[in-house]
């Protein structure tokens, strides 16, 4: 990827390395990292080099009476006006530039306190755009961002302290090619998902090739989120328990599983810990109403728990699950983690996911199984 704003925006981190290397050194981290806990090699999956990202936020710089993208960093005040940026997809590229020269030309209502865009698009040309204002949105605005769902062929939101303007609808529908199988995910606003959809593919295509190997029992996945990992890999467990906090990911999940009919999931509004608690019969709870726990035979577990690791509960629980699928964006609590988890299971398969081309970030995924 070629960008003339390399190393001076801040979104983009190992700029002075090619592709290859910043894959090379990525791997060369992680290896070394796991190398208490697995000898084999890592399996390594790679991005795109360009237009990857599905998920976008951008500041908005005011100039006189030029509004520009922005992305933070020591010029300007604390920002950079940015005229490219590569690395989204081409559903969110070829709209932004035309959506800063509408605000431009819009005089005060749609540039009016506007301090971020933010771009949530899919690999099926979906696109929505949340408009982000430091002021209270009214009618006159919500017909001007009107006219721009028409003419950018999106849709748009607006938002601002204590106030959601939906015009048409607060999410995108994607549908990805996964292990041969359609699946289409309803991703809302604000709600979250995999960044990048071509190496989102590839991680959960890892996973079903994990869960291949094991083909009995049931599957329970804590962090399951909107169903990205859960609704493929249903397919090959006999039924799902699947477990998230948020609110609104559990609604999507719900829903997902309606589109792809889908009818061995249940999902549970319980976070890492209450889950613990709960399949432990520590405690019960009224959002497990109608569940019998005690029906499922878990043979494999799936977790894919935010940069801060598993908590301790989280690690017993799983530890007396016979098969482990951990997915991670953080490989230093993923190795303290693993201190614990392979006193009691090895470490059988090992991946890195470049989700983040361009960054120092990396997300990687190990399958253990009970000694």
């Amino acid at each position: 990827m070629v960008c003339k704003h390399f190393g001076s925006c801040g979104s983009c981190s190992l700029y002075a390395l090619d592709y290859a290397g910043q894959l090379a050194l990525k791997k060369n981290r992680v290896s070394e990292l796991l190398s208490p806990f697995y000898e084999g090699e890592l399996e390594v999956f790679d991005s795109p080099d360009s237009h990857y990202r599905a998920r976008a936020e951008f500041r908005i710089w005011h100039e006189g009476d030029r509004c520009d993208y922005a992305m933070g960093n020591i010029e300007k005040k604390g920002a950079v006006t940015i005229e490219e940026c590569p690395k989204v997809i081409i559903a969110i590229e070829k709209r932004m530039w035309k959506l800063i020269e509408k605000i431009n030309a819009s005089q005060e209502v749609l540039k009016q306190r506007l301090f971020a865009v933010e771009f949530l698009a899919t690999t099926t040309d979906e696109c929505l755009i949340t408009m982000l204002y430091h002021r209270k949105l009214d009618d006159v605005w919500s017909e001007k961002a009107k006219v721009l769902e028409t003419e950018l062929d999106c849709k748009v939101m607006g938002r601002s302290r204590k106030q959601k303007v939906i015009l048409s609808d607060e999410f995108v529908t994607e549908t990805l090619k996964i292990d041969g199988k359609e699946f289409t995910y309803v991703q809302y606003e604000s709600g979250f998902t995999q960044p990048n959809p071509a190496v989102n593919i590839k991680m959960i295509e890892w996973a079903i090739r994990q869960a291949k190997k094991v083909g009995y029992g049931d599957f329970l996945e804590s962090y399951c989120g909107l169903g990205n990992f859960t609704l493929p890999l249903s397919h090959y467990f006999d039924k799902v328990l699947a477990t998230e906090i948020s609110k609104r990911s559990i609604h999507a999940a719900l829903q997902n599983c309606e589109l792809n009919g889908v009818k061995n999931i249940t999902f549970a509004r319980l976070a890492s810990e209450e889950m613990t608690e709960a399949l432990n019969s520590v405690r019960e709870f009224s959002r497990l109403k109608g569940i019998d726990l005690k029906s499922y035979d878990f043979s494999t577990v799936l977790v894919d728990p935010p940069r801060a690791g598993l908590d301790e509960g989280t690690i017993g629980l799983i530890s007396n699950i016979d098969n482990i699928v951990y997915i991670s964006c953080n490989p230093e609590t993923l190795v303290r983690d693993l201190e614990t988890l392979t006193k009691t299971h090895t470490v059988i398969e090992a991946a890195l996911f470049d989700q983040f081309p361009h960054t120092e970030h990396v997300e990687s995924g190990v399958f253990l199984q009970k000694k």
